[in-house]
């Protein structure tokens, strides 16, 4: 049985830092994209979220991580049936029905907890394989438990967020030994589904698509973000124009400068500089998780941390590389600096399940 950590001394005070510096850019922005917008509030809200995150964090990294992996299957059944239920009373906004409704006017996004039960769930999967190779029956076990709540995700529709749960599958299967033919079926399957998923995307969704093709084609529709996105990220020079004085995000040429392009606007008012400085940041952290799956106890607790930065990694990749027109637009936030309650708590729970494998990491 692995020990438990004796003091706080055990954290890892080196990811929690830079986890509070990527936060205190992120709120910074905020204010300065929201500046005498509706939005104006956004910030401080975001500081109650970050806050209430570091708790989560202490809370998830207590709790030993075998106890959570013990209660995968029940946490799967009660995330399934909220994802059914977001059908049912979920908010609608933006043509999305991806929000619960809570008291005092705050929303849940279910999905972004649903990855925790994932990444749990692959987990304990994998963990449990006796070979060093992953089965096709083990794949198409592990394809169908996670491509049901990926399919009730993307007929919210939310097209960004189920493909992270294809991520964290991905991640675990090449962890645990993928064999070339699955890949090459896998290739293959691809090809033959892409034209039935092409017909089942929403028009607006169809529209981003083409859109990152060739933005030029509708500058003042579909291709209006990626174009603002360029011109604000191009405007911010070597060293940026300052906080609250970027003209595509005062002027709001730059759209939800907050939330999904709250790079792009700190591109613009931060300059070259600023974004080598966080992105060098963001792979400190990524390598910080990564040091810590090294020394897991176990393979249950190696694959929770890769999960985690495979994910946080995805997000970041998506993310940067749609406002420079390298990645469709999909509404997938920036860890940690983008707003949002459900996005910047789920993140903080992955982090506590890292920390979580580091205070188990000495075996007695």
């Amino acid at each position: 049985m692995a020990a438990p950590y004796r003091s706080s001394r055990d954290l890892d005070w080196t990811l929690l830092i830079l986890t509070l510096i990527i936060c205190t850019l992120g709120v910074l922005q905020i204010y300065s994209a929201t500046l005498g917008t509706a939005w104006k509030d956004a910030w401080w809200k975001q500081l109650i979220w970050v806050a209430a995150g570091f708790l989560l964090l202490y809370l998830t990294a207590i709790v030993d991580y075998h106890v959570l992996l013990e209660h995968v299957p029940l946490m799967y059944v009660v995330s399934v049936t909220t994802l059914l239920g977001v059908f049912v009373v979920g908010k609608q906004a933006f043509g999305s029905r991806r929000w619960i409704p809570l008291f005092g006017g705050f929303t849940l996004q279910v999905s972004e907890f649903v990855k925790l039960v994932l990444i749990l769930l692959v987990a304990r999967y994998l963990s449990g394989l006796k070979g060093n190779r992953v089965e096709t029956k083990d794949l198409l076990k592990l394809g169908l438990l996670v491509g049901f709540p990926m399919l009730l995700v993307f007929r919210q529709p939310d097209l960004g967020t189920a493909l992270t749960y294809a991520v964290i599958l991905s991640a675990g299967v090449f962890l645990a030994g993928l064999r070339t033919r699955h890949v090459v079926i896998a290739l293959l399957l691809g090809g033959v589904i892409m034209p039935f998923g092409w017909m089942s995307l929403k028009e607006y969704q169809k529209a981003r698509v083409e859109a990152f093709l060739d933005p030029s084609r509708d500058p003042k529709g579909s291709g209006y973000q990626v174009i603002q996105s360029k011109i604000a990220i191009g405007s911010g020079g070597m060293w940026g124009k300052g906080v609250t004085r970027g003209s595509q995000t005062q002027l709001r040429f730059l759209p939800v400068a907050h939330t999904d392009f709250i790079f792009a606007s700190f591109a613009e008012e931060q300059g070259f500089f600023g974004v080598v400085v966080v992105l060098g940041l963001y792979f400190l952290l990524l390598m910080q998780i990564v040091q810590n799956a090294q020394m897991a106890p176990d393979r249950a607790g190696m694959y929770v941390c890769m999960g985690v930065c495979a994910l946080l990694l995805f997000h970041l990749l998506v993310n940067v590389g749609m406002l420079v027109g390298r990645m469709i637009v999909t509404g997938i936030p920036l860890p940690l600096m983008s707003y949002g309650g459900s996005s910047i708590l789920s993140v903080f729970v992955m982090l506590g399940l890292v920390n979580n494998v580091r205070l188990r990491r000495f075996v007695n």
